[in-house]
């Protein structure tokens, strides 16, 4: 299922795409939210046949991203988001460790790239970095690391500054992970403890780096379809489109506010996915959270509508993760294929010729 091809060959395709996107901006157009909303509310398969064209327009169909998070320091966070396990506001099964050291991150690397993962993400349960100079060095070690495997690696930390995000992408940080979760209309009653404009903040920060954002959000927190509306707004008037945007079914964790929530319905998981792809066509769209609470035929339905990247493997911080050998029996099934490291056009275009050079040694 995962072709092979020559370093040659690699680093042909890499120098095309950085040469050629560095001179093209990536697709962007920004949207009214009435726009949006008439797309959403259009009838499904209509919507449907709609995203998969587009999708089919820039993407290759065939290709889903696999990608594989690890949580490096779980529990003891002070943010009290309603959703969230690893809140210390809260009483849940998650217990508070401390950062991993780099070692078993490796190990954890290696064995998600042995198993297809082309992208290696890292999360942290912190509000931010303040204070934590130390573990910050350890975080970027393993950047540097993981990169070094020829993995696209990804971080999500909490809050960043101009100058933090600056050094992550000196390490070579691909992407980095900050959620917008909802609208900003109905956030307030998600989470109080940081603003809508810090999260926005902190998407420029690494936006400006040179580093691929992603942000998407979740559904099932109680907001309706103007509020799915607003987040794929919110992110498509950016002054660039994320790379990626991921879209998250809420797992409700025993202990937090949102632990009576309704498993958010299929047909609203797939509106929510193919207006993003009709509205973001060059980002990569990832189906995250709760994927594993779906059957194969849904999952597959929402590759048709633009999804185009999972999370896979043992876990995905707290919550379960299809497995990697499910994933890969599912793919060969329905004729699909996993994508390279850094195949998506505006990740190699943010990479450059840093990532030309990279890949020309043997």
């Amino acid at each position: 299922m995962f072709r092979s091809i020559s370093t040659r060959q690699l680093t042909r395709a890499l120098a095309t795409h950085a040469s050629s996107n560095t001179r093209s901006p990536p697709i962007a157009r920004a949207w009214a939210k009435e726009e949006i909303q008439a797309i959403y509310d259009s009838p499904l398969l209509d919507l449907v046949f709609r995203a998969a064209s587009v999708h089919r327009e820039h993407h290759d169909p065939r290709k889903i991203q696999l990608c594989t998070l690890m949580n490096i320091k779980t529990g003891g966070c002070s943010e009290d988001c309603s959703y969230c396990s690893q809140s210390s506001r809260y009483s849940t099964p998650t217990k508070a460790s401390r950062l991993v050291e780099l070692e078993p991150v490796l190990e954890a690397a290696r064995k998600a790239k042995a198993n297809g993962s082309t992208r290696f993400c890292m999360g942290a349960a912190w509000r931010d970095l303040a204070g934590r100079k130390r573990g910050f060095e350890r975080i970027l070690e393993m950047v540097r690391e993981v990169r070094g495997m020829g993995m696209e690696v990804c971080t999500t930390l909490g809050m960043l500054s101009p100058e933090q995000a600056r050094q992550l992408k000196e390490a070579g940080l691909t992407a980095y992970n900050h959620n917008l979760d909802t609208s900003r209309e109905f956030y307030p009653q998600v989470i109080t403890t940081r603003s809508y404009d810090e999260r926005l903040d902190t998407i420029t920060a690494v936006r400006d780096a040179g580093i691929s954002v992603c942000s998407g959000g979740i559904l099932g927190l109680g907001e309706s379809d103007t509020d799915r509306v607003g987040l794929i707004w919110e992110v498509s008037n950016m002054p660039e489109h994320p790379e990626s945007f991921p879209v998250n079914a809420l797992v409700p964790i025993p202990g937090t506010p949102l632990e009576g929530n309704e498993p958010v319905a299929f047909p609203t998981l797939i509106r929510t996915i193919a207006t993003a792809r009709i509205v973001l066509p060059a980002t990569i769209i990832r189906l995250a959270a709760g994927r594993n609470t779906l059957p194969e035929s849904e999952q597959v339905m929402c590759f048709m509508a633009g999804a185009n990247a999972v999370f896979t493997g043992e876990q995905m911080l707290t919550t379960p993760c299809s497995p990697w050998e499910e994933d890969k029996v599912m793919m060969t099934r329905w004729g699909l294929d996993g994508m390279q490291s850094f195949e998506q056009a505006n990740v190699a275009r943010k990479e450059g010729s840093r990532l030309v050079q990279a890949e020309a040694v043997p």
